[in-house]
């Protein structure tokens, strides 16, 4: 037989392709599916990440910084472990981004705190001197929109089948219980703030915008 292939070049041409094909189905597709989920232990955001996510998208924080760690000695030594792709499962839109004027966010969560983010998001020099990144005094005031960040979490639930209520995952449920759980989560944030207008909020029952940011600069790692 192989001799048979080896006098009809355009039959062999063919035989090849399809054993080629056939392996890559049973051992490329596969894997790239596997990249494709989420990664192990990996959550969806809670209702005031996204929030904290809105606002990030809104004042354009994404513009001046990517999420995007590439396989790189110089980018891991600086940033921590490169980018998987299951670790995007829940990101809608993707905030990869293509320019860093300041650094990468991708991994923020792991050596930023809640303290640091709240002096450099008041008065960016006061941490990293020499920042030309402006400062965002209007989110101590403005309010996060709980309300629109339900809307999106309830939306990719039943849309994308995200799985918030299963085991070990975010809980949803009502608006009401929604904004209760965010304001649960708000107070633990605020409890590592100085800014008594902030705290005066939260006690209150309100969310500014700097907590809800702050949140999910936290759950980036």
């Amino acid at each position: 037989m192989f001799h048979f292939l080896e006098r009809n070049p355009f039959l062999f041409t063919v035989v090849l392709f399809i054993t080629v094909a056939f392996a890559g189905i049973i051992e490329i597709l596969p894997d790239f599916a596997k990249q494709a989920r989420p990664i192990v232990g990996k959550k969806p955001y809670t209702v005031l990440q996204i929030a904290g996510r809105q606002v990030y998208i809104h004042d354009s924080c994404n513009a001046c910084h990517s999420q995007l760690i590439r396989p790189f000695k110089s980018e891991t030594d600086r940033y921590g472990h490169y980018s998987v792709s299951g670790e995007y499962a829940y990101d809608r839109p993707f905030l990869w981004g293509s320019k860093r004027t300041g650094p990468d966010l991708h991994r923020v969560g792991n050596y930023r705190t809640t303290d640091w983010h709240e002096n450099h998001m008041w008065e960016p020099t006061s941490v990293v001197p020499g920042s030309i990144m402006p400062s965002y005094k209007h989110m101590f005031t403005n309010l996060a929109d709980i309300d629109t960040a339900y809307a999106e979490a309830f939306t990719v639930k039943k849309v994308f089948n995200v799985p918030y209520d299963k085991a070990g995952m975010p809980k949803l449920g009502s608006l009401s219980d929604a904004k209760a759980e965010a304001l649960v989560e708000a107070k633990k944030i605020a409890a590592n703030m100085k800014n008594k207008n902030v705290k005066d909020a939260v006690a209150n029952g309100k969310i500014p915008q700097i907590v809800a940011l702050i949140a999910y600069l936290n759950s980036l790692k």
